[in-house]
């Protein structure tokens, strides 16, 4: 199946010259939804992941039921404010602006082996600030997986020196 066909484009979202890829087509879809979620489990099922965290919101959609397949916690990433217990945070730069996100300080325990999942990896900035707030905690980034990769906003090289895997590239 080509998962690329499932996903939806929105030009002007969320503001003009954005070329939104919306993944609640690919989502709604059970097939298509099954087989991604196989995909971005399946390499990492002898990696003995402690936890899995989705950033807010859609990497909450992709990342719980990776966690499921693999036996792993899950732990969300949440914009300012969400989260009920101490946290810490981290600002970032997104492809259209800034933004920052926050974690609770007890989720990740030193020496965790963490895979960050989420729906698209664009300029980095969103993973990398998951990255640096899993490090703080003392855990360990095995890996990051992607249902989408935006290659011309040059992610990868930005997350350079962290294994990555991703399903869709445009």
């Amino acid at each position: 199946m080509n998962l690329g066909e499932k996903i939806r484009n929105v030009p002007d979202f969320p503001q003009q010259g954005i070329q939104f890829k919306d993944i609640t087509t690919l989502l709604k879809d059970r097939e298509a939804f099954h087989i991604a979620i196989d995909l971005l489990a399946t390499p990492y099922q002898d990696q003995n992941i402690d936890i899995v965290i989705g950033p807010e919101a859609r990497g909450f959609a992709v990342g719980a039921p990776v966690a499921y397949v693999l036996g792993a916690g899950f732990v969300p990433i949440r914009k300012p404010g969400k989260l009920p217990a101490e946290t810490i945070s981290y600002e970032y730069s997104l492809e259209y602006g800034k933004d920052s996100l926050e974690i609770h300080k007890d989720a990740i325990k030193p020496g965790d082996r963490v895979l960050i999942v989420d729906d698209l990896l664009a300029t980095g900035g969103t993973t990398m600030a998951t990255i640096k707030m899993v490090e703080q905690l003392g855990g360990s980034v095995v890996s990051l997986a992607f249902l989408i990769e935006l290659s011309f906003l040059n992610g990868r090289q930005v997350l350079s020196g962290y294994d990555i895997t991703s399903l869709v590239q445009y």
